[in-house]
């Protein structure tokens, strides 16, 4: 799961204390080094500058990720007018999703554009002729000009999917769900030009390219992990992840909320978990933690975006932060000092004691009594010093509360020698795809989300100079997080047993946003490609292009990037980082 493999200590709880003071250096070395790459220059002008090359002609499947289905229609290019209105189906989750996009076009665009929902179809005119009725049956309401929404349970696309029909007379998003409405409307912003990601009003053309856009995802499960223990972030950063998710349509965040060096989530039943536990990270800085309030905020920013988050309690390893602040959990009942380092496998909680289980169930129970995502994530990597059946019957017992609590056990693949447990879900971090014992665990029932740490693991380095990052798995330079399968890449296991694919964050050496955005971008996008589009439209090439598209919307929405140098950038001004505004629950989708 983690990051940096050690060698377990020979004795006591702690690693020595010299690796201490390296952590403290590696992190304020780190941390130095990011903020000279990240200073911001000064903003962007709102118009493009007039020394840039044109932009080239935009086509419908100019998309990220690539659409399952492209049928372009040059003819029936569309523009915006300024009087357009949203209209969407009579359904209060219907005009949610057109109220988030009205509320993504009004700041570039400066048009009022007005939602409203619609029982009633115009009748046809010379200039508005009848559209054809949809193939699943439902005409819903018309765009006149403008665009409309529309909820059809009968459409054949299942429970994201969406249809994009954009003609002349207007532009039409048709899904079975909100869910696919809101994913719809991320592909219709990447097909206006970069500059609506302008937190200002911009003189624009405001063309979408004519066609239709069919498009389904290939993995139910795409998603995104941040490490929140080993440097804390502010809900408003958290927030700001969940933006990014949202725009390439991944649906989860994971948020691994415990580790050795902090404890990120209030627990009513164990208060000195966040008092004590909280107030440290790596490198010796204040730490932090989530009140039951903040945690709530997130979930519910996520939901608004139609992303389910999924918390991580890390068990019975990396604990040491719980045991700080309850030595009665520790094996020799002796508190350990906090813990600021990168080391693992050191630390873990009595496994024969009855009251570590009580401290399990009060802990699983309150935090999934705020999540209202089926999944919880239980950790179990690295416990070096809980081995053979004491493991196992650590697990089985913990997988066994987590379904007392109505949900669905998550855990990294060390898990797979334990006994299974119906729906239970491992998540595959390794480098050598040949792993009998994951492949055994899905013959008996598990499925798994593939998150190889020499594909997916976001806090690799790019590149030996890439200042903040490890690379203990290896450089992972877009194309390597592009050029694999999820679906095929653990030996022995059937697509069929892929629920889907995650890239972890984890933040030993991540100290603020600028560097999370550094490392997530731009290898998020094609993570998310490979969790949502058909592998027939896997291609390098055009992939690279594609993703070139997005620099210049990153630009403009003052979003740190890497300029991977494979990726043919368009010839744009140094880019800023994030506008020094205050985040709003509503202007970034």
């Amino acid at each position: 799961m983690s990051t940096i493999p050690s060698p377990t200590p020979a004795t006591g709880p702690v690693p020595p204390p010299a690796r201490e003071s390296d952590a403290v250096t590696l992190a304020e070395t780190a941390e130095r080094a990011a903020h000279e790459l990240l200073a911001p220059p000064a903003p962007l002008p709102a118009p493009p500058a007039p020394h840039l090359a044109p932009p080239a002609p935009h086509r419908l499947a100019d998309v990220v990720p690539a659409p399952a289905q492209v049928q372009p229609v040059p003819a029936d290019d569309w523009v915006l007018p300024a009087e357009a209105v949203i209209v969407t189906s009579a359904d209060p989750a219907a005009l949610a999703v057109a109220t988030q996009l009205a509320e993504l076009l009004r700041p570039a665009t400066g048009y009022p554009l007005p939602v409203t929902h619609a029982t009633a179809h115009p009748a046809p005119t010379a200039d508005s002729p009848a559209r054809p009725v949809p193939t699943g049956g439902a005409a819903g309401p018309e765009p006149a000009g403008g665009i409309a929404l529309v909820l059809d349970e009968a459409a054949d696309l299942g429970p994201e999917g969406y249809r994009l029909d954009v003609a002349r007379d207007g532009v039409r998003l048709t899904a079975v769900t909100a869910t696919g409405l809101f994913h719809g409307v991320q592909t219709l912003r990447q097909l206006l030009p970069p500059a609506i990601e302008s937190p200002t009003p911009v003189a624009e053309r405001w063309a979408l390219p004519g066609g239709t856009i069919t498009d389904t995802p290939r993995f139910p499960y795409r998603g995104a992990m941040l490490d929140v223990a080993r440097h804390f972030f502010t809900v408003e950063d958290i927030l700001r992840v969940v933006d990014h998710l949202a725009r390439y349509k991944l649906n989860h965040l994971h948020l691994h909320l415990t580790d050795d060096q902090g404890w990120r989530i209030a627990v009513d039943s164990w208060p000195r978990l966040t008092s004590v536990g909280g107030a440290t990270e790596v490198g010796g800085g204040p730490g932090g933690h989530y009140t039951k309030a903040d945690y709530r905020r997130i979930v519910s920013y996520a939901a608004a975006r139609h992303i389910t988050v999924v918390p991580e309690i890390d068990l019975p390893g990396h604990t040491n932060s719980a045991l700080v602040a309850y030595p009665e959990l520790a094996p020799d009942k002796i508190a350990p000092p906090p813990y600021t380092g990168t080391e693992v496998g050191f630390s873990y909680v009595d496994p024969a004691d009855e009251r570590t289980y009580d401290f399990i169930t009060d802990v699983l129970g309150e935090v999934a009594a705020l999540t209202p995502g089926p999944w919880l994530h239980i950790g179990g990597d690295e416990a070096f010093k809980v081995k053979g059946e004491v493991y196992t019957g650590f697990v089985e017992r913990v997988q066994r509360i987590v379904a007392g609590v109505g949900k669905t056990v998550v855990g990294w693949h060390q898990l797979a020698p334990a006994g299974h447990v119906d729906g239970r879900v491992l998540q595959w971090w390794g480098t050598n795809a040949d792993d009998p014992t994951t492949a055994d665990a899905v013959r008996r029932g598990a499925r798994l989300i593939v998150s190889p740490g020499n594909h997916a693991y976001l806090d690799m380095k790019y590149a030996p100079d890439t200042p903040i990052g490890h690379d203990w798995a290896g450089l992972i330079d877009v194309r390597k997080a592009y050029d694999w399968d999820p679906g095929a890449h653990v030996s022995d296991v059937p697509t069929t047993a892929v629920l889907g694919v995650e890239a972890p964050l984890w933040t030993e050496s991540v100290t603020s946003l600028a560097d999370i955005e550094l490392l997530l971008l731009p290898r998020l996008p094609a993570i998310a490609e490979l969790g949502w589009s058909p592998r027939a439209t896997h291609d390098w090439a055009d992939f690279r292009h594609r993703l070139a598209g997005q620099g210049p919307r990153w630009e403009r929405a003052g979003i740190t990037f890497h300029r991977a140098p494979e990726v043919p950038w368009p010839n744009t001004p140094t880019i800023p980082t994030q506008r020094d505004t205050t985040h709003t629950e509503t202007a970034d989708l």
